[in-house]
């Protein structure tokens, strides 16, 4: 492990200038808590794998691998601040049977709009985070999956970017509404969010509950929080959380002010931070390497600058009064047990206060369930789509594949 110290090392004396020295020597301590456990994983690996291998492997998994790579028809919204949000609509593939003129005679000269599925991803991942889910509904129902700002291929936040504001989940709250209006402007609507996604539709319902009391079919909830994610411990001792809820907001702003040399050290130090993303994603053994690989690039592709703007917004967020307006429809509230991240209690409290919610619990899952275990996010979201009306019953839902190398699909 005396290579990756060293990289660290050079990496962390670069950025080291006055009080930025004593920031990284900050950062390195609380990033050093919650690297423990993967570190070890690391170093074993380092001891049998030699680094070029590594480089190449990913090298690789990054040229081949097929997740991300499904698109739509593109589409951009613009949040109440002017700041662009890219998102893409995948239609219902048309029925031949059914001809211009027997639509005409089913539902008049103007037909309903289709229920269209409305998917928003968590932080530092993007829309392509519901690959699998993505490819099993595509023809099924109308999808929209959208970038939440500063992610993916939507604009630098303009409130964060212009003026310095921080963002907040009720901004993307009024982002997603934002979408809705530009992707699905009527009609049924069902949503689906996960993590911060799921922070996303509550803030939305939060600000527009007419919107939900008049067009919302159903919601789905997978591993997010209605609030108190000041009290989560990342699965660390008393002490180290402590530390790491401490400092950890000022090392953030100090490192998002030097985002160029962070994103160089973050770079020296990949096998490090791809055992970290490894732990706090997932939680069985036997996940497939390019689909680990996956979830890496997107969370590597966010800049360090964005997670330091994002950050202080999760210890704000409380939502829950807010899921009231969800009483009454088609919930589906989803965790995996082992989530370090939002854990699975958080969902158990948020069914508690839906009683007619499906909850469902994954074993050996953490954080990215919807990657780690797809065919079971997937079938229970099928599920929910029949009950909202969204799909007919009966109707298939495959292709999902599978993101374990031990059982193939």
């Amino acid at each position: 492990m005396s290579e990756g110290i060293a990289e660290a090392a050079a990496a962390a004396a670069e950025v080291s200038r006055g009080g930025w020295r004593r920031a990284t020597g900050v950062a390195g301590v609380a990033l050093g808590v919650l690297a423990t456990g993967a570190a070890a994983g690391v170093a074993i690996e380092r001891m049998t794998v030699g680094r070029g291998m590594r480089k190449k492997a990913r090298l690789a998994l990054d040229s081949a691998g097929p997740y991300g790579a499904l698109r739509g028809t593109p589409g951009r919204a613009y949040a109440d601040d002017g700041t662009e949000l890219y998102y893409e609509v995948d239609d219902v593939d048309p029925d031949p049977d059914v001809t211009p003129a027997r639509r005409r005679r089913l539902f008049g000269r103007r037909p309903p709009a289709p229920v269209t599925v409305v998917f928003s991803h968590g932080y530092c991942l993007n829309q392509d985070s519901w690959h699998f889910q993505r490819a099993a509904l595509r023809g099924v129902v109308r999808t929209v999956y959208w970038d939440q700002r500063s992610h993916g291929r939507s604009a630098r936040g303009a409130a964060q970017a212009e003026r310095g504001e921080p963002v907040t989940i009720e901004q993307l709250g009024r982002d997603l509404k934002a979408v809705i209006d530009a992707a699905a402007p009527e009609g049924p609507v069902v949503l689906a969010g996960h993590s911060m996604g799921g922070m996303t539709v509550m803030a939305l319902a939060d600000q527009y509950p007419e919107l939900i009391r008049e067009r919302c079919a159903g919601v789905v909830l997978v591993g997010t929080s209605s609030g108190r994610l000041g009290e989560v411990n990342f699965g660390l001792p008393v002490a180290g959380v402590n530390a790491v809820r401490r400092v950890l907001p000022g090392v953030l702003n100090a490192l998002g002010q030097r985002a160029e040399l962070v994103e160089r050290g973050r770079r020296a130090t990949a096998d490090l931070f791809a055992g970290i993303i490894k732990r706090y994603s997932f939680a069985s053994r036997d996940v497939d390497p390019a689909v680990a690989r996956f979830a890496e690039r997107m969370i590597e592709g966010t800049p360090i600058d964005v997670v330091a703007e994002y950050y202080p917004a999760f210890h704000d967020h409380d939502k829950t009064e807010a899921l009231a307006h969800f009483a009454g429809l088609p919930v589906l509230v989803l965790a995996g047990i082992h989530d370090l991240v939002t854990p699975s209690e958080h969902s158990e409290a948020i069914a508690g206060l839906l009683p007619d919610a499906e909850l469902v619990l994954v074993p050996d899952a953490g954080h990215l369930v919807l990657l780690e275990h797809p065919e079971v996010v997937t079938d229970r979201l099928a599920d929910l789509l029949v009950r909202a009306g969204a799909v007919p019953a009966g109707t298939t839902v495959d292709g999902y594949g599978s993101s374990s190398t031990a059982h193939p699909r």
